[in-house]
């Protein structure tokens, strides 16, 4: 199964939205959205039915037995992360808490215990054709990278007979996106004319290049600065990268998402430009040899 990695240097580029018009254009029955700590596709693709959910679990925090604490003070002197007060008792604050263990380990009482922990929850939604896995991450916890993983992992097991899955990654070049990375076959970066959006882009390309991964840029709100736009035409002309096109800006754009629908499901020219955008991007992926025929790519052979 051949997976199309969807990914933003930032976020507010459009990435979601370019996702979502992607999976209705492709009738798609497998996808995912690995933004865990914002997800947000499921509210472009509904589903009939509730997402069946389980629980997360990350590390491990501590805990201490008041009862059995001798008011020491050594886990609060050892634990760097600041996750130990006092107050009456000692506490840890599951928060700051890292997992590390360490107040477990100097604590000559042995009132301090490594619990569970929920870090967030895994959600999959399914019938008989399709499969759409993502899951949301706990306020302030960690392993976001792992659970990523975990949402791919519950998409390619729980997959009917499919050819390819599309995949929303998250903004950035952190752990979930490097994460979403992982065994992709190709990432369409969805940049922005600013050059924060040239800077972020060039970050994220930079990550995805490790990965060995066929990249594919396009640019969304191009008109909102045409110089900056053929600038990013340009850049990766030059870095041997395949431009797949541009989107303009779009009121409709805004009409679609505030309705819960794809761009792509109005007569409007952000959907037009994203139709040609994704038969230039499934021909790559696909390995058609009319990929290099199209006007606006480059000549991508990474």
């Amino acid at each position: 199964m051949k997976q199309l990695l969807i990914l933003s240097g930032k976020g507010g580029t459009g990435k979601t939205t370019v996702a979502s018009a992607f999976i209705k254009l492709a009738e798609a029955l497998t996808y995912a959205d690995c933004d865990v700590e914002a997800p947000n596709l499921h509210l472009i693709t509904p589903w009939p039915d509730q997402a069946s959910r389980r629980d997360f679990f990350g590390l491990p925090v501590a805990s201490i037995d008041p009862d059995a604490c001798t008011m020491c003070g050594l886990c609060e002197q050892h634990c760097r992360f600041g996750a130990i007060w006092v107050d009456t008792t000692y506490q840890v604050d599951p928060f700051a808490c890292e997992g590390c263990a360490v107040c477990d380990y100097v604590c000559p009482a042995e009132a301090v215990s490594m619990v569970p922990a929920v870090s967030g929850h895994l959600m999959l939604y399914k019938d008989e054709r399709r499969v759409f896995s993502t899951a949301r991450l706990k306020m302030g916890r960690g392993m976001s990278g792992l659970l990523v993983t975990e949402v791919k992992k519950q998409m390619r097991d729980q997959a009917v007979a499919q050819d390819f899955a599309i995949i929303d990654g998250s903004p950035g070049i952190g752990c979930p996106v490097i994460a979403s990375l992982s065994g992709v076959d190709m990432v369409l970066v969805v940049t922005e004319p600013s050059l924060s959006g040239i800077s972020d882009m060039e970050r994220v390309i930079d990550t995805a290049l490790k990965f060995g991964t066929r990249i594919a840029v396009c640019v969304n709100k191009s008109d909102t600065n045409p110089e900056i736009a053929e600038s990013i035409r340009t850049f990766c002309r030059e870095e041997d990268l395949f431009f797949a096109g541009m989107i303009p800006f779009d009121p409709q754009a805004v009409r679609a998402i505030n309705e819960g629908r794809t761009i792509v499901e109005f007569d409007c020219p952000s959907g037009a430009a994203v139709k040609e955008i994704y038969e230039r991007t499934m021909t790559l992926l696909l390995d058609r040899k009319e990929a290099d025929s199209h006007e606006d790519s480059g000549t991508d052979r990474k």
